[in-house]
């Protein structure tokens, strides 16, 4: 796989991972790891969401009347 950032990425990149004492390797599968888990949470959230719509249906249909 090739990533390509802008400089003003990469530069942004090499001056976090200095800061966090990491290689830019590093910090750019802690973000990748970071990402992947945010989504997944997120489509979970989500996916709860529709089951309990669909399971309190008519309650929420009379709370609305």
């Amino acid at each position: 796989m090739t990533l390509r950032l802008s400089d003003e990425q990469t530069e942004a990149l090499r001056r976090r991972a200095e800061k966090e004492g990491r290689s830019v390797q590093q910090v750019v599968h802690a973000a990748v790891d970071e990402y992947i888990a945010r989504h997944d949470a997120d489509e979970e959230v989500r996916r709860l969401g529709v089951a309990a719509v669909r399971r309190w249906r008519a309650v929420l249909d009379r709370l609305g009347e």
